[in-house]
């Protein structure tokens, strides 16, 4: 059986719930054909991304101009009809767009490639921004069926300009990590067409936690896995992070990633005397990762948006105890008390009080926490479960032929 994925970059080090996914499915029986409208920008640490770009089909690149061209032109010439209804798909998505008339033009140019491309009788894209948008036309011009994942936060920013309702309509079914996730969709559709969302959680592999050392270690670092961006709260965390050093109370912090923010951050850590207690590491691998975790005493992520993010699941899949915020599906999966503390977003007097209480708290008891998160992770999260629910939906809406 054959599938296809498409994304607007990939591999990307964020995403690497994407490649467990589609990894998955290959274990389960899936032929995945990849396929990205462009390549990644950022450096790729980790070896298993390398891997799967070079395993990508990409639309734009060298010489991409003649392969569009011509595969537009064949499109016009030998089914007129569907062109037809993806040129009036296009003209419907170009309105009360945040993007120009000419980008939805270039989106319908790429489907053209895509659709050409295509081997497989359903079409699944992560993100509901430009890629569903490119499959959705793909899809039409291939005459197959097409489905998406929903992750948040920017898609519920701009449902309506991004034309989030019609892009359902239009999709065999669409995919939800959360049942907050859901129930934003739930808001843009009518009752009857409800049934159309269903919850796939984000995975992670069977024994992934496995040969966690039971102990927690002595120093009081804390690690913030995440692109260093507006929606992650890392500016909060430093401003939290200097109340706590002011206030006679040590420790380390760890910010696992890289982004547009790393200049902001480090001019207000040297501007707050954080210096030494601060450390930005820029992307790491999976593995690399995984390293930092088991040295930290906790991770902390005081998101301002989300959907439900990952790097929260395998901190807990170690054995971590974790601190976030009530935002988006993370209350779903950190039980203030149980495996974590939960503060309101946004709040600096509730996020420093919250990181002294959990460098106040004792090892044995936040390895207690950990132990509950590790189950509370395997119970909800696992990857085997939520991909094989996920394969029988595309066996559902798979065409009958192959295009």
């Amino acid at each position: 059986m054959m599938l296809a994925y498409l994304l607007n970059q990939y591999p990307k080090t964020s995403h690497s719930f994407i490649r467990r996914e589609i990894r998955e499915l290959e274990r389960q029986g899936w032929q995945v054909q990849r396929m990205a409208l462009r390549p990644c920008s950022e450096p790729l640490p980790d070896p298993a991304d390398r891997d799967e770009q070079a395993r990508t089909t990409y639309i734009l690149g060298n010489g991409s101009v003649v392969k569009l061209l011509t595969a537009t032109a064949a499109m016009l010439t030998r089914h007129p009809r569907r062109f037809a209804r993806a040129l009036t798909l296009t003209v419907r998505m170009a309105g009360r767009s945040l993007r120009p008339w000419p980008y939805h033009l270039l989106y319908l140019v790429e489907a053209c490639q895509v659709a050409r491309l295509l081997r497989a009788s359903h079409l699944h894209a992560h993100f509901g921004t430009n890629a569903a948008q490119v499959a959705m036309l793909a899809a039409t011009l291939a005459d197959i069926s097409y489905s998406f994942t929903v992750h948040g936060p920017e898609e519920f920013d701009h449902a309506a300009s991004l034309h989030l309702r019609d892009k359902i309509r239009h999709a065999a079914f669409v995919v939800a990590i959360s049942t907050f996730g859901r129930s934003q969709l739930y808001r843009l559709l009518p009752h009857a067409e409800w049934h159309k969302v269903i919850i796939i959680r984000c995975g992670l592999d069977a024994g992934y936690g496995d040969s966690t050392p039971a102990t927690l270690p002595h120093a009081p670092l804390l690690v913030c896995v995440g692109r260093l961006c507006e929606q992650k709260g890392q500016l909060l965390l430093l401003e939290a992070a200097s109340r706590l050093r002011n206030a006679g109370i040590a420790l380390q912090l760890l910010l696992a990633g890289d982004g547009e923010l790393r200049g902001e951050l480090q001019q207000l850590s040297a501007r707050l005397g954080l210096d030494d207690v601060l450390h930005i590491s820029g992307w790491l691998s999976g593995e690399q990762i995984r390293a930092a975790l088991l040295n930290a005493r906790a991770m902390v992520l005081p998101s301002f948006a989300e959907g439900l993010p990952v790097a929260l699941m395998e901190a807990m899949a170690l054995g971590r105890p974790v601190l976030s915020t009530y935002v988006a599906g993370i209350p779903e999966l950190v039980r203030p008390g149980r495996n974590g503390w939960l503060v309101p977003a946004g709040d600096t007097d509730a996020l420093a009080l919250a990181l002294t209480q959990l460098l106040a708290t004792p090892l044995a008891t936040l390895a207690r926490m950990g132990e509950q998160g590790r189950q509370d992770v395997a119970r909800q999260h696992s990857l085997e479960r939520e991909v094989a629910t996920l394969s029988d939906h595309f066996r559902q809406h798979c065409a009958a032929r192959t295009p």
